[in-house]
């Protein structure tokens, strides 16, 4: 078992070799778009998982994520070969990318926020609006008048 500091530096480099070689020396069009966001080493330094997004061509456009997991299915084996040789470890380990679902958790939990947003604003609508369930003073005075 390699020390878990060690093990996080080696991912981010990986990280880092990996989006250097598919930015500048994997020629496929289909990863064009990907930015790859985290990494992850097995504590034995046998495997890296890589965690990536994908954009759109424009802001509307939506990503083609089955796209790019096919890309990267093709070109594993180069990356890896890639990462072998400039990671200088006595090992290269084994490279498995995963598409970042932190995106996607954000704009589910951004949306969450705005609806329970919506509900205190109807609630504090209805608040204002209210009335007390009895009399305004629940009080009774008479009673009060007479025991002293």
């Amino acid at each position: 078992m390699a020390d878990p500091a060690r093990a996080r530096r080696l991912a981010k480099r990986v990280r880092t070799l990996v989006a250097s070689a598919v930015e500048h020396e994997i020629s496929d069009s289909r990863l064009e778009l990907v930015t790859f966001t985290d990494a992850k080493m097995t504590s034995d330094l046998r495997e890296v998982t890589l965690y990536y997004t994908v954009r759109g061509a424009s802001i509307t456009d939506v990503p083609d994520t089955a796209v790019a997991a096919e890309a990267f299915a093709e070109v594993t084996g180069q990356l890896r070969g890639l990462v072998g040789a400039r990671l200088g470890v006595k090992f290269t380990p084994s490279l498995k990318f995963e598409l970042d679902r932190v995106p996607d958790t954000v704009a589910e939990m951004e949306e969450l926020v705005r609806k329970a947003r919506e509900a205190d604003e109807a609630t504090r609508k209805a608040a204002a609006a209210a009335r007390p369930a009895g009399e305004a003073n629940p009080y009774r005075e008479e009673a009060l008048d007479e025991e002293r």
